[in-house]
């Protein structure tokens, strides 16, 4: 049973078959590297889907949630605890924002934002009961709920789990004029991702955001961005709004997950200001789990990290240089490689059909001791954690230049 084909076997007999991982069992790990039941290693450049910013039992991490392992990890909200107030403030430092509802997975931090912006609509804005809209991009990924699936354009995810919940328009992602067009008086939010993660890594034409931003603030609707995948670091800034030339863009909701829980707990939150998060009153809202003791104190750690600029820096200097590797790639004669997406340590990378799908590169990658993961078929993504040396950067492109070839 402890093999990996009897693991497999036991995995696929007992759970439900909604993934289609790789075929390996990791038993350990550390950094950037992960290492098998069988003793082989790979270079994970995955991330977790950004979920391992910091790396595998990154020191740091692991030191914050043992010392509060030790004192108190669950308190439910009926109770204070004494790292709630300071996760709560530093995170909304670290957003320029006034509030913070915490709450666990990504896609509950979605929720979360969706009810928010529906209650502010009717409350602030005055929009009609049961009459407010919220707008959302194409090929969007913002989780897997009931509610989030009904405006997803995916019908792999979407498929055979309706009846639907109503109040979403679907606009082209990046363009300005559909959206201007679907925002109407019953408007309450504009959700988008700064970079669409699951469709490929997506980045939108230059000045999109900026124009996202001054459209909601012209009109009077929330600017709420998915910053689960994006921010934290992965494309070389604390958040993939701050890129937006000339001076960067701030909505008025950043959605955050992932990173925040640095590979050991699930933490997520909804980041506002007052005047948007205020709309709460106690027992419309919450979560037994959200903003617990273990959670804050990891989340804590995370946030202190980050407020050094090295984390970001780093996804910037070696961001351009995998891009730069990945770019010559698409010149090679073979033409394995149509195109290539992505900003800071985040990459989309086409693969022409001729030469495999998406997970058969995968696989050619895994069997040369590299991990990542394909999408929609003909891409694979990569997203290495920000702490991997350009060593193991370098080894890890020379094994794609290999099952490409």
């Amino acid at each position: 049973m402890t093999t990996t084909a009897g693991l497999i076997a036991a995995a696929d007999a007992h759970s439900a078959h909604n993934y289609h991982p790789l075929p390996l069992v990791v038993a350990s790990a550390e950094g950037a590297w992960m290492t098998d039941v069988d003793g082989n290693r790979y270079l994970d450049m995955l991330a977790g889907y950004s979920a391992l910013n910091f790396g595998h039992r990154n020191p740091r991490l692991i030191a914050a949630a043992t010392a509060q392992l030790d004192r108190v990890t669950l308190t439910s909200r009926a109770f204070h605890h004494d790292r709630f107030a300071d996760f709560c403030t530093r995170l909304a430092e670290l957003c320029g924002k006034e509030m913070v509802l915490p709450m666990n997975t990504g896609a509950e931090a979605v929720e979360t934002a969706v009810k928010t912006a529906r209650k502010w609509g009717y409350q602030v804005k005055g929009v009609p009961r049961d009459k407010a809209k919220i707008v959302v991009a194409e090929n969007n990924f913002h989780g897997r709920t009931t509610t989030i699936v009904s405006f997803s354009t995916d019908e792999e995810a979407r498929a055979d789990f309706g009846p639907y919940t109503p109040g979403f328009e679907i606009v082209p992602y990046g363009d300005l004029a559909a959206l201007e067009n679907a925002v109407d008086e019953h408007t309450v939010a504009v959700l988008l991702e700064p970079i669409q993660g699951e469709a490929g890594v997506l980045v939108p034409p230059a000045g999109y955001l900026a124009g996202v931003r001054e459209l909601t603030r012209r009109r009077g609707v929330l600017f709420i961005a998915d910053e689960i995948q994006s921010g934290l670091g992965r494309t070389g800034a604390t958040f993939a709004c701050e890129q937006e030339e000339p001076d960067g863009v701030v909505p008025d909701m950043y959605v955050l997950g992932k990173a925040l829980g640095g590979g050991v707990v699930p933490v997520s939150a909804v980041v506002a200001d007052r005047d948007v998060l205020g709309v709460y009153q106690p027992g419309e809202h919450g979560s037994t789990f959200g903003g617990n003791p273990l959670a804050s104190a990891v989340a804590l750690e995370v946030i202190d990290m980050l407020r050094t600029g090295e984390y970001q820096e780093r996804a910037r200097e070696l961001g351009e240089h995998l891009h730069s590797e990945l770019g010559l790639l698409t010149e090679h004669a073979s033409g394995a490689v149509r195109a290539v997406r992505g900003r800071g340590l985040w990459a989309g990378v086409d693969i022409d059909p001729a030469h495999g799908t998406g997970r058969e590169i995968s696989e050619k990658l895994m069997a040369r001791g590299v991990l990542v993961k394909d999408t929609h078929g003909s891409t694979i993504r990569i997203a290495p954690p920000l702490v991997i040396s350009k060593e193991d950067l370098d080894w890890g492109l020379e094994q794609l230049r290999a099952a490409l070839s």
